[in-house]
């Protein structure tokens, strides 16, 4: 069965939609624990992550490459989650760590403003004026966090194998037509697709395990090939590589490295 992301605005139903529908397929529902595992390796409080999404550039840029650091963290826990299928995640840009795995099906909720300025309004028992001032602010501040960590639009549509507006569908309704895409062929693991999901694992665990000693390297996956980029005395290439060796076992994971290297 494939993995399923869910990316929704505050008080869309969205969280509701990944739990139902989490329970209609025996799936494992996963949000906040992404956060939390990246919180752990980033050495910060889940708070201040969080609170961070309100506040990006000041949070991050006082760490010494600390936006990537902090998305090499979250690819790494996103992809080690994703790896045991039967998931559905719901959150910040799972789409975005995913993309390009063509067992995973990436949904975006939409809700009408109304509903979700009613909805604000039971919950937090605060006035009309005061839900919709405080879902603008938080939607702006979600779009500057995605903009500014991932360099993605989260409201463009080509991001989503689904754009759904519960403004005229049920909570049910909803899970009913992903429940039904997930059951698509096209959307079911393959051999091939479960390697795509696998080589950008090992980049990630990659990525993570170089950075602390080559802050500013980077590694991806391009034409089926792990990609290392690395610049300085590490361009010598024997260091970095027999570095890569001590942190996967190459063969064993059956991947293709390509260093590229430049003294500059």
């Amino acid at each position: 069965m494939p993995v399923i992301t869910i990316s929704r605005g505050a008080y869309s139903s969205g969280r509701e939609v990944a739990e139902r529908l989490a329970r209609e397929l025996g799936y494992e529902c996963i949000s906040r624990e992404i956060v939390l595992s990246a919180s752990k390796l980033f050495n910060i409080p889940e708070m201040t992550l969080i609170r961070a999404v309100h506040d990006a550039p000041s949070v991050f840029d006082r760490l010494s490459y600390g936006k990537q650091r902090y998305v090499a963290y979250v690819r790494q826990a996103m992809l080690e989650t994703a790896q045991k299928d039967k998931v559905v995640y719901h959150g910040l840009a799972g789409h975005y760590f995913l993309r390009g795995i063509p067992h995973v099906v990436k949904v975006r909720i939409l809700a009408d403003m109304d509903d979700r300025v009613a909805e604000e309004m039971r919950r937090e028992y605060v006035s009309a004026e005061d839900a919709r001032r405080a879902l603008s602010k938080d939607d702006e501040a979600r779009a500057r966090w995605s903009q500014y960590i991932f360099g993605i639009n989260t409201s463009d549509p080509g991001l989503y194998d689904l754009v759904l507006n519960i403004r005229s569908l049920s909570i049910d309704e909803a899970v009913d037509i992903i429940a039904g895409a997930a059951g698509l062929a096209c959307f079911q693991p393959t051999v091939e697709s479960r390697k795509v999901m696998h080589r950008l694992y090992i980049a990630a665990r990659l990525q993570v395990g170089l950075m602390e000693e080559i802050p500013s390297i980077k590694v991806d996956v391009e034409n089926g090939k792990i990609v290392v980029v690395a610049r300085g005395h590490w361009a010598q290439g024997k260091k970095l590589l027999a570095r890569i060796n001590q942190l996967i076992d190459v063969e064993k994971e059956q991947v293709r490295i390509e260093m590229k290297l430049s003294n500059r």
